[in-house]
């Protein structure tokens, strides 16, 4: 039974028991890691991650035919979309982009535009703009530094997180967390599994320890996270200890032990 339960989606098991409505990827540039942009890239990814396509509502209505469902609902659109304006106002962030496929979905996206709208008037001081994920796809590509904080539903903000990871050194780096009314889950932002790694020291630990990091200011230890990703930064920018994703030879361990060598109190 523990086995089979060990199988299930990670939305079965903590995301929908736990309400964690909000994924919250960070993408951020870090120097000392080489992007196609060479820009400091710096936004934020927020998708509501317990309904839409993710709901695991699907079945085979005769041999060969499946019917999947993307389950939209008002209250869940008016939550995410006020946690998205909230973010942007707490972090002192400028602008929220609504990503969606109105066009096409138009109830079920339709909603979710509609809804993001509405709240865009309860925040005044925040520019707000919609884009069609189509669009989105390719403005991240050929300009990302538009982008401040984007909230979309659960499907596309699973493909956008991959992407936008991509821009700054890929899956390794990027950090992320999932938060709910009474829970926060710390975890790396683009969930790849890298199960080919396992017991081969050569995975990059660095949006680990950023959880870590995270998960101590959560907590009010902030000189703790504070120092520690300071730490990781320290690393990465004098690139004497990379991980082989960033172009070095250096194992998880290794990297581990030099983020340690430079952990710093303030």
């Amino acid at each position: 039974m523990a086995t089979n339960r060990m199988n299930l989606p990670l939305v079965e098991l903590i995301t929908n028991p736990l309400d964690l409505f909000a994924n919250v990827v960070h993408i951020k540039a870090m120097e000392g890691i080489r992007t196609r942009h060479n820009q400091m890239l710096d936004f934020v990814i927020i998708r509501e991650q317990t309904e839409g396509e993710y709901s695991r509502m699907e079945h085979e209505l005769v041999p060969g035919v499946i019917e999947c469902l993307k389950i939209m609902t008002r209250e869940k659109c008016e939550r995410v979309a006020k946690f998205a304006f909230d973010y942007a106002t707490k972090h002192g962030r400028k602008k929220v982009t609504a990503v969606h496929k109105a066009n096409i979905m138009k109830l079920g996206d339709g909603l979710f535009l509609n809804v993001c709208t509405e709240m865009a008037k309860l925040y005044p001081k925040i520019q707000f703009e919609h884009m069609i994920i189509d669009n989105c796809c390719m403005q991240l590509v050929a300009r990302p530094e538009q982008f401040d904080v984007m909230v979309m539903p659960n499907l596309y903000g699973n493909i956008v997180d991959n992407l936008a990871a991509g821009l700054v050194g890929g899956a390794g780096v990027v950090n992320g967390e999932s938060v709910g009314s009474n829970y926060v889950l710390f975890e790396p932002g683009s969930r790849h599994t890298f199960t080919e790694a396992f017991g081969r020291q050569i995975a990059n630990p660095t949006a680990m320890i950023l959880c870590c990091a995270n998960m101590l200011n959560h907590l009010h230890l902030d000189q703790y996270g504070w120092a520690l990703r300071q730490s990781v930064e320290k690393v990465i920018r004098e690139g004497k200890v990379r991980t082989r994703d960033l172009g070095g030879y250096a194992t998880t361990g290794e990297f581990v032990s030099e983020v340690i060598d430079n952990f710093q109190m303030n």
